[in-house]
């Protein structure tokens, strides 16, 4: 489900929930960008996981470096804003 955001509001913990969720439902990671060009191998571009390979059609090589990155970077920055929000102790808008 996408929800529209406010430019004014703040996470709430049920927002939290709901990316924690979609990343816990996710093929595990570590996940890795693999791009032909770059890696100097010979095959498609593709991105690694410890399940099926994932290959998009259409992505540039930003959108698939921040697709295979997000699996790793969206659960620290989930962790980070839960500590925050019990040092701070905002209240949940």
């Amino acid at each position: 489900m996408v929800q529209e955001r406010q430019d004014n509001a703040f996470l709430t913990y049920e927002r939290l929930a709901e990316i924690k969720l979609r990343c816990e439902q996710a093929t595990p990671g570590p996940w890795k960008s693999f791009v032909e060009a770059r890696e100097k191998f010979s095959g498609s571009d593709f991105i690694m996981t410890e399940g099926k390979d994932i290959y998009l059609s259409g992505a540039t090589v930003a959108d698939q470096d921040f697709i295979a990155n997000a699996r790793q970077d969206i659960p620290d920055l989930l962790k980070e804003i839960e500590r925050l929000k019990k040092i701070s102790k905002v209240p949940n808008q």
